[in-house]
Protein backbone atom coordinates (compact mmCIF):
# COMPACT_ATOMS: atom_id res chain seq x y z
CA UNK A 1 0.00 0.00 0.00
CA UNK A 2 2.82 2.40 0.85
CA UNK A 3 4.42 1.72 -2.52
CA UNK A 4 1.10 2.42 -4.23
CA UNK A 5 0.68 5.84 -2.59
CA UNK A 6 4.32 6.67 -3.29
CA UNK A 7 3.89 5.87 -6.96
CA UNK A 8 0.69 7.93 -7.14
CA UNK A 9 2.38 10.87 -5.40
CA UNK A 10 5.28 10.83 -7.84
CA UNK A 11 2.91 10.62 -10.77
CA UNK A 12 1.00 13.65 -9.56
CA UNK A 13 4.16 15.61 -8.63
CA UNK A 14 4.85 18.43 -11.15
CA UNK A 15 7.54 17.43 -13.64
CA UNK A 16 8.89 20.97 -13.63
CA UNK A 17 9.76 20.59 -9.95
CA UNK A 18 11.50 17.27 -10.56
CA UNK A 19 13.48 18.84 -13.42
CA UNK A 20 14.88 21.60 -11.21
CA UNK A 21 17.65 21.02 -8.74
CA UNK A 22 19.37 23.68 -6.66
CA UNK A 23 23.06 22.84 -6.29
CA UNK A 24 24.06 25.91 -4.31
CA UNK A 25 22.92 29.48 -3.82
CA UNK A 26 24.34 30.34 -7.23
CA UNK A 27 23.78 27.17 -9.25
CA UNK A 28 20.54 25.51 -10.30
CA UNK A 29 19.71 22.78 -12.82
CA UNK A 30 16.79 23.32 -15.16
CA UNK A 31 16.51 20.48 -17.65
CA UNK A 32 19.62 20.49 -19.82
CA UNK A 33 20.53 24.02 -18.68
CA UNK A 34 22.73 24.96 -15.74
CA UNK A 35 21.82 28.36 -14.33
CA UNK A 36 24.64 30.33 -12.71
CA UNK A 37 23.38 33.49 -11.00
CA UNK A 38 25.55 35.48 -8.59
CA UNK A 39 23.19 38.45 -8.46
CA UNK A 40 20.33 36.79 -6.60
CA UNK A 41 22.51 36.75 -3.48
CA UNK A 42 24.24 40.05 -4.28
CA UNK A 43 27.43 38.05 -4.72
CA UNK A 44 30.18 37.71 -7.29
CA UNK A 45 32.29 35.09 -9.05
CA UNK A 46 34.54 33.40 -6.48
CA UNK A 47 37.02 30.53 -6.25
CA UNK A 48 34.39 28.24 -4.70
CA UNK A 49 32.31 28.46 -7.85
CA UNK A 50 34.99 26.59 -9.82
CA UNK A 51 34.52 23.42 -7.81
CA UNK A 52 30.74 23.79 -7.76
CA UNK A 53 30.69 24.03 -11.55
CA UNK A 54 32.88 20.96 -11.96
CA UNK A 55 30.76 18.91 -9.57
CA UNK A 56 27.54 19.91 -11.30
CA UNK A 57 28.82 18.91 -14.72
CA UNK A 58 30.27 15.61 -13.52
CA UNK A 59 26.97 14.70 -11.87
CA UNK A 60 24.63 16.01 -14.57
CA UNK A 61 25.94 14.79 -17.90
CA UNK A 62 22.75 15.95 -19.59
CA UNK A 63 23.73 19.63 -19.28
CA UNK A 64 24.27 21.27 -22.66
CA UNK A 65 24.18 24.97 -21.79
CA UNK A 66 25.06 27.33 -18.96
CA UNK A 67 22.95 30.42 -18.37
CA UNK A 68 24.90 33.31 -16.85
CA UNK A 69 23.83 36.28 -14.75
CA UNK A 70 26.73 38.00 -13.02
CA UNK A 71 28.37 41.39 -12.65
CA UNK A 72 31.78 39.72 -12.39
CA UNK A 73 34.26 38.98 -9.64
CA UNK A 74 37.56 37.09 -9.46
CA UNK A 75 39.54 37.13 -12.70
CA UNK A 76 41.16 33.82 -11.80
CA UNK A 77 37.84 32.14 -11.01
CA UNK A 78 36.31 33.40 -14.26
CA UNK A 79 39.28 32.09 -16.21
CA UNK A 80 39.11 28.66 -14.58
CA UNK A 81 35.36 28.43 -15.12
CA UNK A 82 35.84 29.34 -18.77
CA UNK A 83 38.23 26.42 -19.08
CA UNK A 84 35.62 24.07 -17.63
CA UNK A 85 32.94 25.35 -20.04
CA UNK A 86 35.28 24.75 -22.98
CA UNK A 87 36.19 21.28 -21.73
CA UNK A 88 32.53 20.27 -21.66
CA UNK A 89 31.79 22.12 -24.91
CA UNK A 90 28.78 23.91 -23.44
CA UNK A 91 26.72 26.62 -25.07
CA UNK A 92 26.40 29.88 -23.13
CA UNK A 93 23.36 32.11 -22.71
CA UNK A 94 22.70 35.40 -20.93
CA UNK A 95 19.16 36.27 -19.96
CA UNK A 96 19.92 39.47 -18.07
CA UNK A 97 23.54 40.65 -17.70
CA UNK A 98 27.08 39.31 -17.91
CA UNK A 99 29.84 41.77 -17.06
CA UNK A 100 33.58 41.82 -16.39
CA UNK A 101 34.96 38.37 -15.44
CA UNK A 102 31.64 36.80 -16.43
CA UNK A 103 32.41 37.64 -20.06
CA UNK A 104 35.35 35.21 -20.06
CA UNK A 105 32.95 32.43 -19.10
CA UNK A 106 30.46 33.52 -21.75
CA UNK A 107 33.09 33.55 -24.50
CA UNK A 108 34.03 29.97 -23.63
CA UNK A 109 30.71 28.79 -25.04
CA UNK A 110 30.37 27.11 -28.41
CA UNK A 111 27.06 28.71 -29.28
CA UNK A 112 26.79 32.10 -27.56
CA UNK A 113 23.47 33.92 -27.44
CA UNK A 114 21.57 36.39 -25.28
CA UNK A 115 17.95 37.30 -24.63
CA UNK A 116 16.42 40.39 -26.16
CA UNK A 117 17.42 43.30 -23.95
CA UNK A 118 20.19 41.37 -22.15
CA UNK A 119 23.56 43.09 -21.70
CA UNK A 120 27.21 42.11 -22.03
CA UNK A 121 29.53 44.56 -20.24
CA UNK A 122 33.25 45.21 -20.60
CA UNK A 123 35.80 47.22 -18.63
CA UNK A 124 39.43 47.20 -17.52
CA UNK A 125 40.56 44.81 -14.83
CA UNK A 126 41.58 46.10 -11.43
CA UNK A 127 43.83 45.14 -8.53
CA UNK A 128 43.03 46.87 -5.23
CA UNK A 129 45.70 48.94 -3.49
CA UNK A 130 45.55 46.87 -0.29
CA UNK A 131 45.96 43.63 -2.25
CA UNK A 132 48.93 45.10 -4.12
CA UNK A 133 50.53 46.10 -0.82
CA UNK A 134 50.03 42.60 0.62
CA UNK A 135 51.51 41.04 -2.48
CA UNK A 136 54.62 43.21 -2.23
CA UNK A 137 55.14 42.46 1.45
CA UNK A 138 54.64 38.73 1.01
CA UNK A 139 56.79 38.33 -2.10
CA UNK A 140 59.49 41.00 -2.04
CA UNK A 141 62.16 38.71 -0.55
CA UNK A 142 61.44 35.79 -2.87
CA UNK A 143 61.35 38.11 -5.89
CA UNK A 144 64.38 40.08 -4.72
CA UNK A 145 62.62 43.42 -4.91
CA UNK A 146 64.89 45.86 -3.07
CA UNK A 147 62.36 48.68 -3.24
CA UNK A 148 58.72 49.40 -4.15
CA UNK A 149 60.08 50.90 -7.37
CA UNK A 150 61.40 47.52 -8.52
CA UNK A 151 58.04 46.04 -7.65
CA UNK A 152 56.39 48.77 -9.72
CA UNK A 153 58.58 47.86 -12.69
CA UNK A 154 57.52 44.22 -12.32
CA UNK A 155 53.84 45.19 -12.21
CA UNK A 156 54.28 47.22 -15.40
CA UNK A 157 55.73 44.25 -17.28
CA UNK A 158 53.35 41.69 -15.77
CA UNK A 159 50.30 43.78 -16.63
CA UNK A 160 51.31 43.93 -20.29
CA UNK A 161 51.67 40.14 -20.39
CA UNK A 162 48.28 39.70 -18.77
CA UNK A 163 46.57 42.09 -21.19
CA UNK A 164 48.17 40.35 -24.17
CA UNK A 165 46.99 36.95 -22.97
CA UNK A 166 43.47 38.20 -22.35
CA UNK A 167 43.23 39.77 -25.80
CA UNK A 168 44.66 36.60 -27.36
CA UNK A 169 41.97 34.58 -25.58
CA UNK A 170 39.17 36.79 -26.88
CA UNK A 171 40.49 36.59 -30.44
CA UNK A 172 40.94 32.82 -30.18
CA UNK A 173 37.25 32.59 -29.30
CA UNK A 174 36.29 34.36 -32.50
CA UNK A 175 36.04 37.96 -31.29
CA UNK A 176 37.14 40.57 -33.82
CA UNK A 177 40.53 42.02 -32.83
CA UNK A 178 39.50 45.66 -32.99
CA UNK A 179 36.52 44.99 -30.75
CA UNK A 180 38.72 43.10 -28.27
CA UNK A 181 40.98 46.14 -27.96
CA UNK A 182 38.00 48.48 -27.60
CA UNK A 183 36.58 46.27 -24.83
CA UNK A 184 39.44 47.33 -22.57
CA UNK A 185 38.90 51.06 -22.96
CA UNK A 186 36.34 51.66 -20.19
CA UNK A 187 37.93 52.17 -16.77
CA UNK A 188 37.30 49.63 -14.02
CA UNK A 189 34.73 51.97 -12.45
CA UNK A 190 32.82 52.16 -15.74
CA UNK A 191 31.10 49.58 -17.96
CA UNK A 192 30.77 49.58 -21.74
CA UNK A 193 27.61 47.87 -22.99
CA UNK A 194 27.77 47.32 -26.76
CA UNK A 195 24.51 46.91 -28.64
CA UNK A 196 23.35 43.42 -29.55
CA UNK A 197 24.13 44.21 -33.17
CA UNK A 198 27.68 45.23 -32.26
CA UNK A 199 28.13 42.05 -30.24
CA UNK A 200 26.96 39.90 -33.15
CA UNK A 201 29.08 41.73 -35.71
CA UNK A 202 32.18 41.44 -33.53
CA UNK A 203 31.74 37.70 -32.99
CA UNK A 204 30.88 37.88 -29.30
CA UNK A 205 27.55 36.29 -30.21
CA UNK A 206 27.78 33.40 -32.64
CA UNK A 207 26.07 30.25 -33.80
CA UNK A 208 29.17 28.42 -35.04
CA UNK A 209 30.63 25.61 -32.96
CA UNK A 210 34.31 26.22 -32.31
CA UNK A 211 36.88 23.46 -31.94
CA UNK A 212 38.09 22.83 -28.39
CA UNK A 213 40.82 25.22 -27.28
CA UNK A 214 43.10 25.42 -24.30
CA UNK A 215 41.73 27.34 -21.36
CA UNK A 216 42.67 31.04 -21.21
CA UNK A 217 45.70 32.00 -19.14
CA UNK A 218 45.59 35.14 -17.09
CA UNK A 219 48.99 35.18 -15.47
CA UNK A 220 52.46 34.73 -16.85
CA UNK A 221 53.82 32.58 -14.04
CA UNK A 222 52.63 29.10 -12.99
CA UNK A 223 49.77 29.17 -10.54
CA UNK A 224 51.92 27.36 -8.00
CA UNK A 225 54.29 30.35 -7.94
CA UNK A 226 51.56 32.84 -7.06
CA UNK A 227 49.27 32.60 -4.04
CA UNK A 228 45.69 32.01 -5.18
CA UNK A 229 44.60 34.71 -2.76
CA UNK A 230 46.47 37.22 -4.92
CA UNK A 231 44.78 36.06 -8.11
CA UNK A 232 41.41 36.34 -6.41
CA UNK A 233 41.97 40.05 -5.80
CA UNK A 234 42.12 40.88 -9.51
CA UNK A 235 38.74 41.80 -10.97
Amino acid sequence: MIRFFTAVSLALFPLSVLANERISQKFEIEGTRLIYDTEKINGEITERDIGALKRALRKHTEILEIQLNSSGGSVHAGTEMAGVVMKYRLDTYVGDECTSACVDVFLAGNRRHIAQGAKIGFHQRSWGAEAVQRYYRNWRERKNWDSPFEFGAWIYADTQIEIHEHLAYMISRGVEAGFAVESMKAESSEIWYPTQEELATAGVLREAVLPPLERPRVVAEPLSDRPQVVLQQKK
